[in-house]
């Protein structure tokens, strides 16, 4: 590790990002950067995710420079879920979140995160999908999980590491990527900038 410092700036309020980072033994800022997250026209969401984690990281580099903090690497990521070719973020309401649960029950979609890193110029990017196979859902159970509470701050309306965990019957792909931050791909970008993990 560059001179053996293990700090980085996270441009993320998730909690749960936060944890997988403490995790690997990396100690970490806030760097607070809000953008429009809103989704362009014809936009995929692969190409949606990536954008979004790369503005993020722009956006944060903008704070760490224009506060004349130390010059270290900052990590920002999106995480967006989708199913034929429809992309769902945070419910907007308990509707919204039966909605999203109801379109997932006895079906597969894709979990998708990417992870950006950014130095001064140099930013890098890798991105994880994985396929979620939801078992088929009641009425009761939606409405459970519903007043739980735990739908409304996710992508697709729930979180595997949570209550819907008992939802998800396989997954193909990376269970850290449906939390948040897929580790291994974001290993790869912390080598990257000499890091070193774990």
């Amino acid at each position: 590790m560059i001179a053996n410092d293990n700090r980085i700036y996270l441009a993320s309020g998730s909690p749960r990002r936060r944890e997988i980072l403490e995790q690997l033994g990396l100690n970490l800022e806030r760097i607070h950067a809000d953008i429009d997250e809103t989704v362009c026209p014809g936009e995929d969401a692969v190409a949606y995710t990536e954008r979004l984690a790369r503005e993020k990281a722009e956006a944060g580099w903008q704070v760490v420079a224009s506060c004349g903090l130390p010059e270290r690497p900052l990590l920002a990521a999106d995480t967006t879920v989708t199913q034929d070719g429809e992309i769902f973020g945070k419910p907007e309401d308990a509707a919204d979140a039966r909605r999203m649960l109801l379109a997932f029950s006895g079906r597969s979609h894709q979990a998708i995160t990417s992870v950006a890193v950014r130095r001064g110029d140099k930013l890098l990017i890798q991105t994880s999908v994985t396929d979620v196979y939801f078992k088929k859902l009641s009425d009761a159970e939606i409405q459970r999980y519903i007043d739980s509470g735990e739908p409304f701050d996710k992508a697709g309306g729930y979180g595997i590491q949570g209550r819907a965990g008992v939802f998800i019957e396989r997954i193909a792909g990376s269970y850290t990527g449906v939390m948040g931050l897929p580790v291994y791909e974001t290993a790869l970008l912390l080598a990257e900038f000499g890091f070193d993990l774990p």
